[in-house]
């Protein structure tokens, strides 16, 4: 999960489940550890956003770690250079894999930020967090881009990419964009970028998640278009069995994984 140089050949021994990432959307800490607990050794991480977090505080993270398991931690940092740098000052001390923040944030932003992380997990001891720029929420089309954001002749992708850019250039390890970002945003950033990718709902979940997000995708098709790790939630959480889902998305991870292991060798 902490491999950061994608480049490298053999340099982070992904197992299928290791891309995956279950969304711990959930009010209570005793329902998350439920989740966690359930589904211990099935996922690569964890992920606690703003309700969990604001519900329960940084405890919670602390707790998913004794479990065993990795945790990323969804805030979307978006503040003063002095306020985010602090706040990722944090989530070094706590030992989380991952976290997030605006690209839109801007320059002095995001390089407050990564230079905070990298002092303090220095000063720790601890390895660095990567630090995931959120580039254009999932929730956001492109008319809402246009006249409420008020981002005129760029399209999502093109805003995507060039956000993903931006943050990589000042210290950001990994973005955050939807599956249909993901091309132009690998194509922006090259091999060493890491992408995790919401918006992902599998075929067969039909009924167990709303419409909220715009620009989603299967597992497998995301996985085949280039991202690293990919963000299920309701899909799995409110499954009659979420130890099956999880399999089930997992087996699909794996599926897409080698296909593209074949092309490669083949020259496709």
């Amino acid at each position: 999960m902490r491999c950061k140089d994608a480049a490298a050949k053999g340099a982070c021994d992904m197992e299928p489940k290791d891309a995956l990432i279950v969304a711990l959307d959930v009010d209570t800490k005793k329902e998350a550890l439920a989740i966690a607990h359930e589904l211990a050794g099935e996922a690569g991480a964890f992920k606690i956003g703003m309700q969990l977090f604001n519900s329960e505080g940084p405890d919670v993270v602390r707790s998913i770690q004794k479990l065993g398991g990795q945790v990323f931690v969804d805030l979307k940092f978006h503040d003063i250079p002095n306020t985010v740098a602090a706040a990722g000052r944090i989530m070094a001390r706590l030992g989380c894999a991952m976290f997030t923040v605006h690209a839109a944030g801007g320059t002095h932003m995001l390089k407050a930020l990564a230079e905070a992380v990298k002092d303090e997990s220095a000063a720790c001891g601890a390895d660095e967090p990567l630090i995931l720029a959120v580039t254009v929420l999932t929730s956001i089309g492109q008319e809402q881009l246009d006249k409420e954001m008020l981002i005129h002749d760029a399209s999502v992708e093109e805003v995507a990419a060039s956000w993903a850019k931006l943050a990589q250039e000042c210290g950001a390890g990994g973005v955050v964009c939807s599956p249909r970002e993901i091309v132009a945003v690998r194509k922006a950033c090259g091999p060493e970028i890491k992408i995790v990718t919401p918006g992902i709902r599998p075929s067969w979940s039909a009924g167990l998640a709303t419409d909220d997000q715009r620009r989603i995708t299967t597992p497998a098709k995301a996985i085949a278009l280039g991202a690293d790790y990919i963000v299920v939630g309701r899909p799995i959480t409110r499954a009659e069995n979420r130890l099956e889902a999880a399999r089930r998305i997992v087996m699909e991870i794996a599926e897409a994984k080698a296909e593209k292991e074949r092309c490669l060798a083949y020259g496709q």
